[in-house]
């Protein structure tokens, strides 16, 4: 894996985002949904609308981070 952001689309609302994260944190939060039992677009939505005004990229990071310290 190389670090560096990679960018992907997903689909919040009916709308089209892109997000750029580092590919560790791809692999974590496809894991993260697979754990809620979520697709990829459901958990990004999820995320979204408990964010507040930080970016959309960081608050995916740190869901990822709480749902790893929670455990």
């Amino acid at each position: 894996m190389t670090g560096r952001p990679e960018k992907h689309s997903l689909t919040l609302k009916g709308h089209r985002t892109s997000v750029s994260l580092e590919p560790e944190f791809w692999v974590a939060f496809r894991a993260l949904a697979r754990t809620r039992g979520q697709g990829i677009n459901e958990c990004a939505a999820e995320i979204d609308a408990a964010r507040g005004d930080q970016g959309l990229a960081s608050a995916i990071r740190l869901a990822i981070l709480r749902d790893l310290q929670s455990r």
